[in-house]
């Protein structure tokens, strides 16, 4: 157990903690749970990266990790009330669909390659500044538009295409199995 994977496990314990903050309405502390694991995030990777401590494990608990907050953020925020709920659906679903299309590649024995796309960071990436930017509004009173806006027409637009742009290298790996 190497110390970025130990680093990945406290982000993934640091979940149910700010998801309590947001259902409690203590959105200075689910803040800052949330600037936690975002460091928490950028230091396992360096560490991982610069010291070659990177592990099978380790390639498979980061992006859990960040799927776990992300979408339980999504989801919180979303019953709250500050995230639309078409949002959160959108959020979800994509994460659903591609966990779903990697179990049934698995199931047929051909796992998918898994390689994140551009799209797909640039998707995260925008997943996190929207979802940074409601917490902060909320956890110190501040009117964040027009930026709210922009933000979440910016991850409407990058989810679906995301999961467009997996939807079709799955389908693609899926018919060279087929055809073999």
């Amino acid at each position: 157990m190497s110390i970025p994977n130990i680093i990945t496990l406290g982000r993934i314990l640091l979940v149910p903690i700010i998801i309590w903050a947001i259902a409690s309405n203590q959105m200075e502390i689910a803040f800052a749970i949330f600037v936690i694991a975002g460091v928490s995030d950028a230091v396992d990777g360096f560490l991982a990266k610069r010291f070659n401590m990177s592990s099978e494990l380790g390639a498979l608990l980061d992006p859990l990790a960040d799927k776990a907050l992300l979408v339980s953020i999504y989801v919180a925020l979303g019953i709250w009330g500050a995230v639309p709920r078409w949002l959160v659906i959108l959020v979800v679903s994509r994460d659903i669909m591609i966990v779903g299309a990697v179990i049934v590649s698995w199931l047929f024995g051909r796992p998918i390659p898994m390689k994140p796309l551009m799209v797909s960071k640039l998707n995260t990436f925008a997943q996190v500044a929207f979802a940074a930017l409601v917490l902060a509004a909320l956890a110190f009173g501040f009117r964040s538009s027009p930026y709210e806006i922009i933000l979440m027409v910016a991850v409407a637009i990058l989810t679906l295409l995301s999961v467009s742009l997996y939807l079709v290298e799955w389908v693609r790996h899926m018919s060279a199995i087929e055809q073999s």
